[in-house]
């Protein structure tokens, strides 16, 4: 059966978030709140957790994971980028922006999309993501939680309980949360395309 947290949405009780990184160090499968809907995560190295995540939402090889992280310290390691691409995106850091980027051979293979080698990086405005990323120490291995046949992402923690129990080691609760994507930027060319128009505003990049 999946444990099930909750955190407060503002202030997130700090014994909680650890207890959710133990969890994780464990190999653990996790669905946490964005600011656009929930998503499933777990630790970069751990196969065994990906592949569980890969067969909850039926994902192929030519998924881009997300890379979610606390700040873009670590960006230089997981993906090339020049310098207008990197103020670019600091710019507009935190927020509801997830940008695709050529990836670094630090990124596992398994990660990054097998015909582009590209993956997907995203800094999250949400104060339970941002904690838990404090308390991890490095980017957590995401994408947004869209059950097969769905179009949009879950946004309601207690029927993501019912959904995934034992599919899953923990469901946060942090609130409800609206069920709009991010904004896509795609950066593999180094000039921004905007490929999906969702929560954070187009207009920098266009």
């Amino acid at each position: 059966m999946s444990q099930f947290f909750y955190i407060h949405p503002d202030n997130p009780q700090a014994r909680l978030i650890s207890q959710s990184v133990e969890i994780l160090n464990k190999g653990g499968v996790i669905v946490y709140p964005t600011d656009s809907g929930y998503a499933i995560g777990c630790r970069l190295e751990e196969k065994d957790a990906l592949q569980r995540i890969c067969r909850i939402r039926q994902l192929d090889a030519n998924h881009n994971f997300t890379l979610m992280c606390r700040d873009l310290s670590e960006l230089s390691n997981y993906a090339h980028v020049d310098n207008t691409v990197f103020r670019l995106i600091k710019n507009n850091t935190p927020g509801n922006y997830t940008f695709i980027l050529r990836a670094t051979k630090e990124v596992p293979r398994r990660l990054m999309n097998e015909k582009r080698k590209t993956i997907g990086l995203r800094v999250p405005s949400n104060p339970i993501a941002r904690d838990l990323l404090e308390a991890v120490g490095e980017p957590l291995m995401s994408t947004s939680l869209i059950m097969p046949g769905d179009d949009f992402t879950q946004s309601d923690p207690e029927e993501i309980r019912d959904l995934l129990d034992k599919q899953v080691d923990l469901v946060i609760h942090g609130g409800y949360i609206g069920q709009k994507p991010t904004t896509v930027i795609d950066f593999t060319d180094d000039t921004p395309v905007v490929a999906r128009v969702g929560t954070g505003d187009p207009t920098p990049f266009e």
